[in-house]
């Protein structure tokens, strides 16, 4: 073979072989689900090489013009917010690939040991307990649902008094548990324990205080036509995905409440 046949092959083989490299699919959501995200991001490209999946999480106006003009997968954390992505993100998101995938409930979190004693819903509503709650992202209106579904209005005004701090997000609420050790609960999601080890303690609410919220996932115009992040999709919705987010403390079969 002359020379310059054998460079010609080797730069078309070295050019499939970068092509394949080159096989991005651009996931963008709130820090909430993270964890459970990368990982099945981790999992599915071990299982597609030559694939990569860039999960880019966290409060929405740090990511949202990237995932106008590169994203192909767009992951919530409740359907508040994805109404919220349909809106900012209009002739970008799909709104017909948009699907719930898996719930968790919200939880009481406390400090390693429970050293107030700390059991159930009522107990946030004694005097002088030092509450903070979450009020944005996925977490719009939850406190004022839970505290209002005995529909007593005594039930709100006694939790809203003991209310230290509301959290723009989970992540300032976080920063906030871990600089301030005078705060005594922390009414938020079950996974935000689970994530970081340590940091607190789960006492569950009650039955009948009990709620949940989803993760939902969709894909954009330009997700839709890459194989690739409608297959990243479809392994989240797969057994793999849902070992894996259940894993990281979501709900992913059907379960009676309780």
């Amino acid at each position: 073979m002359r020379p310059w046949r054998s460079l010609l092959l080797l730069s078309l083989i070295l050019l499939s072989g970068s092509s394949m490299a080159a096989t991005l699919v651009r996931v963008f959501g709130p820090g909430g689900p993270a964890p459970a995200m990368k990982a099945t991001a981790t999992a599915f490209e071990r299982s597609h090489p030559g694939v990569t999946v860039e999960v880019t999480a966290g409060p929405t106006p740090q990511w949202l013009d990237a995932a106008r003009a590169t994203g192909d997968v767009i992951y919530s954390g409740s359907e508040a917010m994805m109404a919220d992505f349909q809106r900012d993100l209009a002739g970008v998101l799909d709104a017909a690939t948009i699907e719930p995938l898996y719930l968790r409930p919200a939880v009481i979190l406390v400090r390693p040991g429970n050293p107030d004693h700390i059991q159930g819903f009522r107990a946030l509503l004694k005097p002088g307990i030092k509450v903070m709650v979450v009020n944005g992202a996925g977490q719009v209106g939850l406190w004022e649902d839970i505290a209002g579904r005995d529909g007593r209005i005594a039930t709100l005004r006694a939790f809203r008094r003991n209310i230290v701090y509301a959290a723009p997000n989970s992540a300032l609420a976080l920063k906030r548990w871990q600089d301030d050790p005078a705060i005594q609960a922390w009414l938020i999601y079950n996974i935000w324990a689970i994530a970081h080890p340590g940091v607190a303690q789960i006492v569950p609410l009650e039955p009948h205080d009990r709620l949940y919220r989803d993760c939902g996932v969709g894909l954009t115009m330009r997700g839709k036509a890459s194989a690739a992040a409608r297959e990243f999709v479809a392994f989240l919705k797969g057994t793999q995905g849902q070992a894996i987010f259940r894993h990281w403390g979501w709900q992913t079969a059907p379960r009676s409440r309780g």
